[in-house]
């Protein structure tokens, strides 16, 4: 069974290069989608619109609804994952690149070690490494090219810190099994996005064709397709293989940025994306957790799951 969950077929490299280019998408299509829409409505849309399909289908294949205990703790899970993790993502990426937030969000298995010794998981001396490098990173951002508004910078450091307790947190709550989990905490944290849409008094305006198309990306590749391809990586490879996205995404989404989004980055920021990177493959690296942990819970805000796929805020 190891030899079969560590070999590169081409159904998993297909699955893996899903993940790594839809993943590491969603920060540039974050951006263009609330060029014009609203971003906590946005989210809504997204969100509410990728679990109730997910539900739909769920359901029509026999998988049990969930109960109202489980719908409860999702509602919690979905608030931090969804709300606080990728919504504050979004909120920022009006006044940062996608970039920069692609960059800060990869620090995110680095808050996930801190958050596990909360629940008596132990950290091991190349984990406090990677955790020191990581940050090292962030000072090199800082000092030259943290193109964002402190506001933007300070929702980005709370967006990782969102996700990753919520992520280890759900390790311990009655949540529904499998894909339905995904699409319970989608629908509950697309209502709770929508209320805060309505509360913050969002102004909805006629949406450009980049914007609507850029909705239905997200929808569709990065909420439902990159989901599907991650949790299938999960069962049939290695924690670390399926959870290597986590210093891929940042790469794809400053070469899009770059690239499309006509955003610069210098010598500094390059830099700092290495270093970043580096402190990341130190904590997540194979044989590096802990007893009784596993890697699949370290990555990012953009994602969707929790204790399944307890991976990314974008």
């Amino acid at each position: 069974m190891p030899t079969a969950r560590a070999a590169l077929t081409p159904t998993v490299l297909g699955a893996l290069a899903v993940v790594y280019l839809i993943w590491g998408s969603t920060y540039f299509g974050i951006k263009v989608a609330i060029s014009t829409l609203p971003p906590l409505g946005m989210l809504a849309l997204r969100f509410l619109i990728a679990g109730a399909l997910l539900y739909i289908v769920l359901r029509l294949r026999g998988a049990a609804a969930p109960t109202p205990r489980q719908w409860g703790w999702s509602a919690v899970v979905g608030l931090l994952l969804l709300g606080g993790g990728t919504g504050l993502v979004t909120l920022a990426e009006r006044q940062a690149s996608s970039s920069v937030a692609a960059m800060l969000i990869a620090v995110s298995p680095l808050f996930s070690s801190l958050f596990g010794r909360l629940w008596g998981e132990r950290t091991t001396l190349r984990e406090w490494l990677g955790i020191g490098v990581g940050l090292l990173g962030i000072v090199l951002l800082n000092l030259g090219e943290l193109r964002a508004t402190p506001l933007a910078a300070a929702l980005l450091v709370l967006a990782p810190l969102c996700w990753t307790f919520g992520s280890q947190w759900s390790r311990r709550m009655p949540l529904p099994s499998g894909l339905m989990g995904a699409a319970a905490e989608m629908l509950t944290g697309g209502a709770a996005l929508a209320v805060l849409s309505v509360v913050f008094r969002e102004q909805w305006r006629t949406p450009s064709p980049e914007s609507l198309w850029a909705l239905l990306y997200l929808i569709l590749a990065g909420s439902l397709l990159a989901y599907s391809a991650y949790m299938y990586l999960v069962a049939h490879t290695s924690p670390a293989l399926a959870t290597s996205y986590a210093y891929v995404n940042p790469l794809v989404a400053v070469l899009l940025g770059v690239g499309l989004g006509s955003e610069r980055l210098g010598h500094l920021g390059w830099l700092a994306l290495a270093v970043i990177l580096v402190g990341v493959v130190l904590v997540i690296w194979p044989g590096n957790r802990r007893g009784g942990s596993n890697t699949e819970d370290a990555s990012s805000p953009e994602g969707v799951s929790s204790r399944e796929a307890e991976a990314k805020p974008g």
